[in-house]
């Protein structure tokens, strides 16, 4: 993710702001000596060498120096020490508490330190002495918005924004708290804002170029991250967010080389290692991507995405249990987080749990990978209950295959007294129309009639208690009719899914779940057997296996299921044409990749959903030639899908 980053206040510089007033406060409550006055010279012109050893000197005349002390501790905030920072400045505030400055310097560093519940009180109670100060709401807002009280974080980053609309960093920490809430236009105004104010002003380029990957718009993202590296180029977090925006695009050699320029840069940067993580996973680098992910939960353990993509790399690797014990502390972490209870109900449903699995399922429409999908209708969703006379809305989702595997439950729905409209994409409308329950089927993007409800497709076991004893259904549930009867057995293939229209997350399983069609060669060996093409794109098999093709006449999948009827077996990759079969009685040997899809359950040959399918995982990560082998035995031995 990107990262937004508040401006970070230090105490002396805010106190330099208010030379006049606190410099003479100083004055006249510590009666500072002459050494005192050429220590403030020095840390004022930035020479902190210089300031701390006059300060020291300052304390070893008067241990009670509440000056010294409390700028000897901004010294050491501003070199990273936060422990000796915050023991310094708790002394002075000890020998004269009545010091807002004091507090304020407090506060800075606590906030630095994570410590935002007593950063925010002495925040607020700074403010009783500084009700004007701009420096001290907008600090304050960014420790709110550290906890995630947005609302609070909104009003104070407001409050300093008014108080000093020159000031870029107000706009900034307005832009990000806004952004934090999900409004996205008017951080992305706050931001511009902050740039007319500073032209030169980085932070608000880099957390313009966040909001606007987060709108989906990445190439202007990276554009504004690149302006911000341009004036600031050893920031961390305009490289972390040009990385985001990379990653968007799909340049993910580029943007692993970003977030690697931000572990150069802060090597306890966590998000970097977090971002660096999920690029090698999608890369397939599973190792390094495993050692990055560890690095940013070590980092952050309170962080629920670093939880989250570690188990879904996990599962990847066919760690399952360790993968959902991942996700279980991501939804302690944060019990509302989209992606954590999706993936867990994807975990439970791969072992066969599904009653929680649904139920944790059901969150896929509000993760930002499925926002955009989701159909927003003005009627309620339904949820499986009688509604005699009613008219519930089914519209199909996902894939192809997605809805092949789940339209089996349109007839139970209609069985609940209510009247079904099928929504489904054009290619099936042909096929599925014989399918019983629908009142009436319509092709996606055709206009709608009125419903009373409606519910997606994938929703329906949810709304219908499936568990794995209510499967599979009657069977088969979609039919074709048969050619006449070749000679010798026939079975046809598909070695590809459909590559187009995918994030690079989805086109890495697209590669991982595709094979080669070269790697089919060994089975053009077995004898008596003919082999036919159901793959509508795809590489080319080599010329030199004998396959019959005739896909440039298939236009829809009433077609292909006519191809199939006269088949004596499919064998497929995890896609649309393996569901088909199937759902049709055909025997299907599915391949499947090593991280099998949650449909397919774990340690498992055979399939609940479907009779007929005989399942041949890889043994291992991108074992195909294993899988060939199997496949080669079985089509020489077994008679069994004549």
């Amino acid at each position: 993710m990107a990262f937004l980053f508040p401006s970070k206040f230090n105490a002396f510089f805010t106190i330099l702001r208010y030379a006049d007033h606190v410099n003479l406060k100083l004055r006249s409550v510590l009666k500072p000596d002459d050494l005192y006055i050429t220590a403030l010279d020095h840390h004022g012109a930035g020479r902190l060498e210089e300031a701390k050893t006059h300060y020291l000197q300052v304390l070893a005349e008067d241990s009670r120096h509440a000056g010294a002390l409390h700028l000897l501790g901004v010294i050491f905030h501003q070199a990273g020490h936060l422990v000796t920072a915050i023991q310094l400045i708790r002394e002075a505030i000890s020998i004269d508490a009545a010091q807002a400055p004091f507090h304020f310097s407090l506060a800075s560093a606590l906030k630095d330190a994570g410590q935002w519940q007593e950063a925010a009180q002495l925040y607020r109670h700074t403010l009783k002495f500084w009700p004007h100060s701009a420096e001290a709401h907008n600090n304050l807002a960014n420790v709110l918005r550290d906890q995630g009280r947005l609302a609070e974080a909104v009003h104070h980053a407001a409050q300093a924004a008014a108080l000093a609309p020159e000031m870029p960093e107000a706009h900034s920490s307005l832009g990000a708290a806004l952004h934090q809430q999900g409004q996205l236009a008017q951080a992305a105004a706050c931001f511009r804002r902050a740039m007319a104010v500073d032209p030169l002003y980085a932070e608000a380029y880099y957390n313009l170029g966040a909001a606007l990957e987060a709108m989906e718009r990445p190439a202007e993202a990276a554009d504004y991250c690149r302006r911000a590296i341009a004036l600031a180029p050893h920031t961390p977090q305009a490289h972390n967010n040009l990385g985001v925006a990379l990653k968007a695009l799909g340049q993910l050699p580029e943007a692993a080389e970003c977030f690697r320029r931000v572990i150069e840069l802060a090597p306890d940067f966590a998000e970097a290692h977090n971002n660096l993580g999920t690029v090698l996973h999608v890369q397939g680098r599973l190792g390094s991507a495993e050692y990055s992910l560890r690095r940013a939960i070590a980092l952050t353990p309170e962080s629920a995405e670093a939880h989250i993509n570690l188990g879904s790399l996990l599962e990847e690797t066919g760690r399952r249990d360790a993968a959902e014990e991942c996700f279980r502390p991501a939804l302690a972490l944060n019990p509302d987080l989209p992606e954590a209870h999706l993936h867990l109900g994807m975990a439970l449903l791969a072992r066969g749990d599904y009653t929680a699995g649904w139920r944790d399922y059901e969150w896929r429409y509000r993760t930002r990978q499925m926002a955009a999908q989701r159909r927003n209708f003005d009627v309620p969703q339904w949820q499986g209950e009688a509604a005699p006379g009613q008219t519930v809305l089914i519209h199909a989702e996902q894939g192809y295959g997605d809805t092949l595997q789940f339209c089996r439950f349109v007839p139970q729905a209609a069985a609940r007294g209510v009247r079904v409209i099928l929504e489904i994409p054009p290619p099936l409308t042909r096929l599925l129309r014989a399918l019983p329950g629908p009142a009436q089927i319509i092709s996606r993007g055709s206009p709608l009639p009125e419903f009373d409800l409606h519910i997606p497709m994938l929703s329906l076991p949810l709304a219908l208690g499936i568990t794995l004893e209510s499967l599979p259904g009657p069977m088969p549930y979609i039919h074709a009719a048969a050619p006449p009867r070749a000679a010798g057995r026939r079975v046809g293939l598909v070695w590809a899914g459909n590559p187009r229209h995918q994030s690079p997350a989805q086109a890495a399983v697209d590669r991982r779940r595709s094979i080669d069609p070269a790697r089919f060669a060994p089975l053009f060996a077995v004898p008596g057997v003919s082999f036919v093409s159901l793959q509508k794109d795809g590489p080319p098999v080599p010329a030199s296996l004998a396959l019959e093709d005739k896909m440039d006449q298939v236009q829809d999948f009433a077609d292909t299921a006519a191809l199939i009827a006269g088949l004596d077996l499919v064998i497929s990759v995890d896609t649309a044409v393996a569901h088909l079969a199937a759902a049709m009685g055909k025997p299907v040997w599915l391949l499947n990749r090593f991280d099998s899809c949650w449909r397919w359950l774990t340690g498992r040959r055979d399939s609940p959903w479907y009779p007929t399918l005989r399942l041949y995982t890889q043994p291992a990560p991108g074992d195909w030639d294993a899988v060939m082998g199997e496949i080669v035995k079985d089509l020489k031995e077994d008679s069994s899908f004549l």
